[in-house]
C-alpha cells in the first residue's frame, strides 16, 4: 500500500547487515512477536523516532489539521482490534502520496494524500491498512527474524530514514548509497504483510462507518495515475502495486454490500486548507477555488469557499477574506475550522479582542479542546494579555505533553512578558521534543543561573537536567 518506516528499516538493516536469508518467512497471523520487542520498548523506540521527525521532517504543526486527522484516525482504531497503545496520528508537508506507520502507534500522512483522495472513506481506508500494519505488529515480526538490531545503530541511518519518510525515493538512494547490500526487494513490504493489512485494513473501515469501497477506489485511482509516469507518485517507484491486489480489495470490499457514506464537510474543508496553505500561489488557488463553487456537492462546495477565504487571507485582503467567513459561520459557528482562520484575520486587523469574544464562550464550554485553546492564547498573546494565556497554554501541556505548537506560543509569552527563567524552560522542553538534548540542558542552565534564592525551585531544575542526560545516555544504550 505504501513505503512505510518498516520499510526504511529494513533498508537500514539490509545495510548494517543484519539481514536473514529467509526474508519472507512470518509467523502464522495473529502472532504478536512479543518475544522480539516488548510493547514498552516499542513505545519507546516510537518516541525517539517521533522527536527526530519533528526536528527534521516538514511536519504540518496545524491543530486544526492534527485535530481532524487524529478524529479519523481515532475513530479506525477504536474498531480495531490488538490495540496495544494510543495511536499518535500526524501530517507532512509534501505532496508526494505516501504514508507510513511506526513503532509504538505512529502513523504519518503527506498532504498530497489527503488532496488526491475524492472522499473521506478513500483517505480511511489509507489510514486504516496503516493501523493494519501496526496491529498485526509487522515491525515487531521483523525484529523477531533478526538476529541483532539496534536502534542506535539505525539511528546511525536516520538521516536517509527520515529523508525516505517525506521523499522516498531520495531517500533510498541515500541509505543505498552507504553500501552495496541495498537491493530493491529490502525496500518493500512483505506481498504476506500487505494482504493482511488490505484485508484488517477494509474490515476495521467498515466497522468504523466508512465506506469499504474507498480502498479498491483509491487503489485504482493510484493504479490509473501511475500509468501516466506521474511524478508524484513515488511509492509506487518503490512498492509496486500489481492489478491483482485492487481485484482482491475489490472483491473484499464487496462482500460487506454497498454503503452509502454522505459527503464530509470537515474532509472538504481539510482539502481545502491544505491547497490554500500548502499548496500552489493564492493567485492559483482563488482560480481553483472559484471554479470549484458550482459543484452539486454543498461539502464541497462550502470546501472552495473556505479555500476562497483562506487564499484571500494569504494574499493579506482580510476584509472580503472575513465576509466569506461570516456567511458560512452563520449557521456552523462552532466549526473548527473557520474559527482558527477567523481568529487569524482578527488578529491580523488588529482586533484580538474581537477573537477573544468570539472564542472565549466556547472555550469554556470545551477547555481540553487543543483547536479553541491554542487559538484564544494566540489571541490573548496577541492582546498583550500575557497572563491568562500562559495558564491555558500550561493547563493544555498538563493533558498533552507533547503539543508542539502549545511550547511555541507559551515561550512566546514568557519571553514577551520578560519571564526569562521560565522562557529557557520552555525553550529546553520544545528541545527536548526534538531529540536535541545538549541544547534542552543548556537551556536549563540558563534558567538555573536566572533563580535567585529560591532553592527548590533549583533542585527541580537540576532534577529536569538529570532527566534530560538519562533520556539521552539511554537512547545511546538501547537495544532491540
Amino acid at each position: 500500500m505504501c513505503l512505510c518506516v518498516f520499510s526504511q528499516l529494513c533498508i537500514a538493516q539490509s545495510v548494517l547487515g543484519l539481514g536473514d536469508n529467509n526474508r519472507n518467512q512470518l509467523p502464522e497471523i495473529g502472532v504478536v512477536a512479543s518475544d522480539a520487542i516488548t510493547i514498552d520498548k516499542e513505545k519507546i523506540v516510537g518516541d525517539i523516532i517521533m522527536r527526530q521527525l519533528r526536528g527534521q521532517a516538514p511536519l504540518v504543526q496545524d491543530p486544526v489539521l492534527q485535530e481532524y486527522i487524529q478524529g479519523i484516525g481515532n475513530r479506525l482504531v477504536i474498531h480495531a482490534d490488538n490495540t496495544k497503545f494510543p495511536f499518535q496520528f500526524f501530517m507532512i508537508n509534501n505532496p508526494v502520496l505516501n504514508a507510513f506507520a511506526f513503532y509504538g502507534g505512529h502513523i504519518g500522512i503527506h498532504t498530497g494524500l489527503l488532496t488526491a483522495s475524492s472522499t473521506e472513506s478513500e483517505l480511511a481506508s489509507v489510514l486504516a491498512h496503516e493501523v493494519a500494519h501496526v496491529t498485526q505488529r509487522h515491525l515487531a515480526r521483523r525484529v523477531q527474524m533478526q538476529k541483532r538490531n539496534s536502534p542506535l545503530q539505525i539511528a546511525s541511518l536516520i538521516g536517509g530514514i527520515l529523508l525516505a519518510m517525506a521523499d522516498p525515493e531520495a531517500g533510498i538512494a541515500a541509505v543505498q548509497a552507504s553500501s552495496a547490500a541495498g537491493q530493491q526487494a529490502n525496500i518493500n513490504f512483505t506481498r504476506t504483510n500487505e494482504i493482511e493489512a488490505d484485508n484488517i485494513g477494509i474490515n476495521i473501515l467498515y466497522r468504523a462507518g466508512f465506506d469499504p469501497q474507498g480502498a479498491p477506489g483509491f487503489f485504482e485511482k493510484l493504479l490509473a495515475q501511475s500509468r501516466g509516469r506521474s511524478t508524484q507518485l513515488s511509492f509506487l517507484q518503490t512498492h509496486p502495486l500489481p492489478a491483482d491486489r485492487v481485484a482482491q480489495t475489490t472483491t473484499r470490499a464487496r462482500s460487506f454490500g454497498v454503503r452509502n457514506v454522505p459527503p464530509s464537510l470537515d474532509f472538504h474543508l481539510a482539502k481545502a486548507r491544505i491547497q490554500g496553505r500548502y499548496m500552489s500561489s493564492p493567485k492559483r488557488n482563488i482560480n481553483l477555488f472559484s471554479s470549484q463553487l458550482a459543484s452539486s456537492n454543498n461539502a464541497k462546495q462550502k470546501g472552495a469557499q473556505y479555500g476562497l477565504a483562506i487564499s484571500l487571507f494569504e494574499l493579506q485582503r482580510y476584509d472580503e477574506a472575513k465576509n466569506i467567513l461570516d456567511k458560512l459561520m452563520l449557521n456552523d459557528k462552532e466549526n473548527l475550522f473557520y474559527l482558527d482562520l477567523m481568529t487569524d484575520i482578527y488578529i491580523k486587523q488588529d482586533a484580538p479582542s474581537s477573537a477573544i469574544s468570539l472564542l472565549t464562550p466556547l472555550w469554556l464550554n470545551k477547555p481540553q479542546n487543543s483547536v479553541l485553546t491554542l487559538n484564544l492564547a494566540n489571541a490573548y498573546i496577541s492582546a498583550q494579555n500575557f497572563e491568562p494565556a500562559i495558564q491555558m497554554l500550561r493547563d493544555l501541556l498538563l493533558v498533552n505533553k507533547e503539543n508542539f505548537l502549545a511550547y511555541q506560543l507559551l515561550n512566546d509569552a514568557y519571553s514577551r512578558s520578560q519571564m526569562k527563567k521560565e522562557a529557557h524552560m520552555t525553550k529546553a522542553e520544545i528541545y527536548a521534543l526534538i531529540l536535541a538534548y545538549p541544547l534542552a540542558i543548556d537551556e536549563l542552565q540558563f534558567a538555573y543561573n536566572q533563580v535567585d534564592s529560591d532553592t527548590l525551585e533549583k533542585l527541580r531544575i537540576k532534577g529536569r537536567i538529570e532527566q534530560f542526560r538519562e533520556a539521552q545516555a539511554s537512547m545511546m544504550s538501547l537495544n532491540i
